[in-house]
């Protein structure tokens, strides 16, 4: 049986799971995958911690050269978040041979070709499943399960604490204000939500997931990116009266004008299967030229279900002599022949003020005309005062369009947009 020793980087909610799925499991590996993996060190600072977790006291290292220049490490679990420190200790392990197991999404989407340069120099391997959606193997499933396909294009529910902020707005009435509030009290929300609310870590997931699917480096930078935090209940509101919910989605598509890859608040027709995707949960709808549609659902955080990805990797690393590293040329800009335009396509939804007379309705929709604008539903909302609101769904159009529309309608002094959602069928 193939014994393997592992050093874990943190003990906080993802790493104290990764521990004790290690430990508790530690017979079970050995009887389903041959292999006796034991955890020969941790570290941390904090020792109480550490020691409630039940780590033996000589086991605990408060310097990452006690651990990279342990002999019986073989690999290192990074998991204490951030950038800056965690980039100097994966580098360490990786200089000295060892493979690196990470969680990490805003690291591997930063630096993932510095890292794994070094990892082929050293022949160490870099594995990074619990950097995107948690306990669902999408990671796996893109490398080892839909090699036959070109992808055409993926979508997902890929950020737990905006689709809890969202459900609860959407099925309790909440305000954005007090269900932020409560994913915070509960723990799905950081003190600083900014990383999650503004779709930056949406984003850095669809960087890696998008590189994966489509085998070319799809950089940070080039992903188009809209939070929820100007969500408000009208929205949402407006959105179930004409048959859709709200969710953030991200979305990649390769296009024959080149590669999508955009985050913002999306409204989901209700027979769509990401719109039942709720609460922290999430989901990633991909399309295959050969398999078709195919969607992967499940816990998008937690200690126990991140951790299960993590042990995956630790699991597969341990078992395969051969390291995997990307099918496509990994720089830190994208390839120069590669496009991603930004006049992508998309139906839309406008909410729009207006005075509450005739003939006004007909000026706005002559704007759309002009565009190149189509609509295919209109509802008006109720009246405040002399005004009213009125909702609009296009069909699909081009976003530079929309967006010189929008321009034009806030020009005229009777009316001004309020919000403009993209929208998926």
């Amino acid at each position: 049986m193939k014994k393997v020793g592992v050093a874990i980087l943190g003990l906080g909610v993802v790493g104290g799971g990764t521990y004790q799925i290690l430990t508790n499991k530690r017979e079970f590996f050995q009887r389903t995958q041959n292999v006796d993996i034991t955890v020969e060190c941790v570290l941390e600072c904090n020792r109480e911690r550490a020691l409630a977790l039940g780590v033996p006291e000589e086991k605990i290292m408060t310097n990452i050269a006690e651990v990279v220049c342990n002999p019986d490490v073989s690999i290192v679990i990074e998991v204490i978040g951030g950038v800056d420190a965690a980039r100097e200790y994966v580098l360490a392990a990786l200089n000295v041979g060892k493979t690196v197991v990470t969680s990490n999404k805003e690291l591997f989407c930063k630096y993932s070709h510095e890292l794994e340069r070094v990892a082929k120099l050293h022949n160490a391997g870099l594995y990074f499943e619990a950097s995107c959606v948690g306990g669902v193997p999408i990671i796996r499933t893109l490398l080892d399960g839909l090699q036959a396909n070109e992808i055409t294009s993926m979508m997902g529910i890929i950020n737990g604490t905006t689709n809890y902020i969202l459900t609860k707005m959407s099925e309790e009435g909440m305000s954005y204000e007090d269900a932020l509030a409560e994913a915070q009290k509960l723990g799905y929300a950081e003190a600083d939500p900014t990383a999650d609310v503004e779709g930056f870590d949406a984003a850095y997931k669809l960087s890696i997931l998008a590189s994966l699917a489509f085998h070319t480096k799809v950089p940070f930078s080039k992903v188009f990116r809209e939070g929820i935090a100007g969500i408000t209940q009208e929205m949402i509101t407006d959105a179930q009266k004409l048959g859709y919910c709200l969710k953030l989605l991200a979305i990649g598509k390769r296009t024959d004008a080149g590669i999508e890859v955009r985050v913002h608040p999306t409204l989901v027709r209700k027979e769509h299967p990401l719109a039942s995707v709720n609460d922290s949960f999430n989901a990633v709808y991909i399309t295959g030229d050969s398999v078709g549609e195919v969607m992967l659902y499940g816990r998008g955080a937690g200690a126990l279900p991140t951790g299960s990805a993590i042990v995956s990797d630790i699991i597969y690393a341990a078992t395969h002599s051969e390291n995997r590293y990307s099918t496509f040329k990994n720089t830190a800009e994208a390839d120069g022949d590669v496009k991603f335009p930004s006049d992508f396509m998309s139906a839309y939804c406008l909410r729009i003020r207006v005075p509450d007379k005739t003939g006004v309705l007909s000026k706005i929709t002559a704007l759309f005309a002009k565009n190149d604008i189509s609509l295919v539903e209109v509802l008006q909302s109720a009246k405040e005062g002399d005004t009213a609101g009125i909702t609009l769904i296009t069909h699909e159009t081009r976003e530079l369009a929309v967006r010189n529309a929008v321009e034009k309608i806030n020009a005229l002094e009777f009316a001004q947009v309020q919000s403009v959602l993209r929208v998926v069928s």
